[in-house]
C-alpha cells in the first residue's frame, strides 16, 4: 500500500489489506467478513482527532439520528469526543472492544459487526502526512458442517450499499478534518 503524492492520489479512498497490527485481524483470521479502506491526509492527524471527525461528521449524524429513533441508542457530539479521548466505553450503538494508541475497535450492540479506525503517520511522505484507516467485520450468522461461513440475506443485499457508504463516511471525515485544519 505505497502512497503516491499527486493531489488526486492523496485524496483517494482505497481498499487494501488489513495492516498486520490491526485490531480487526482476529476477525479476519476467524473467518468473519472484513474490509479495509484507507486515505492519506496531507498533515498530522491524531487518533482522537480522527475519531472525533468521523463520528461528528454531518453524514454520520444522520446514522446517529436513525439509531436513536429506531434502536433507542441516542448519542451526541460530546459523547463522540469522550469516545475519541478514551473517556467513554460506549457510544450510540457501539461499545469499545479494543483500543490502542492509534486504533479503536467497536462492537455493535447486537454483537454482529465491528467498526475499526486507525491512524498511522506516513514516514515516506514529504510532510507530516497520516494514513487513516476504516474497516468493518461482520461475524457469520452460522457455519455449514464443512465450516463455511454463512452471512445471511441482509449481508448480501446491503453489501454494495456498505461499500458506497464507507467511502462516503471517509469523505465526510476528511472534510471535517480539513475544516479543523483551517480553523
Amino acid at each position: 500500500m505505497q502512497s503516491t503524492h499527486s493531489a488526486d492520489a492523496s485524496s483517494a479512498i482505497r481498499t487494501g489489506d488489513l495492516p498486520t497490527e490491526a485490531l480487526l485481524q482476529r476477525y479476519r483470521r476467524d473467518g468473519a467478513y472484513t474490509d479495509c479502506y484507507y486515505m492519506d491526509m496531507p498533515r498530522a492527524v491524531s487518533m482522537a482527532e480522527y475519531i472525533g471527525a468521523f463520528y461528528t461528521s454531518p453524514l454520520f449524524k444522520i446514522e446517529r439520528h436513525i439509531l436513536a429513533l429506531f434502536a433507542g441508542k441516542p448519542s451526541s457530539d460530546s459523547g463522540a469526543k469522550e469516545l475519541a479521548l478514551g473517556q467513554a466505553e460506549r457510544f450510540a450503538a457501539w461499545s469499545v472492544e479494543g483500543r490502542a494508541a492509534n486504533q479503536l475497535l467497536l462492537c455493535d450492540f447486537l454483537g454482529r459487526t465491528r467498526s475499526w479506525l486507525m491512524a498511522v503517520p506516513l514516514a515516506q511522505a514529504p510532510s507530516d502526512a497520516t494514513r487513516l484507516y476504516f474497516g468493518s467485520a461482520v461475524v457469520p450468522n452460522s457455519r455449514t458442517a464443512s465450516g463455511k461461513a454463512s452471512f445471511g440475506f441482509a449481508f448480501h443485499a446491503l453489501f454494495g450499499f456498505h461499500r458506497l457508504y464507507t467511502r462516503a463516511l471517509m469523505r465526510a471525515a476528511r472534510s471535517q478534518l480539513a475544516g479543523t485544519a483551517q480553523a
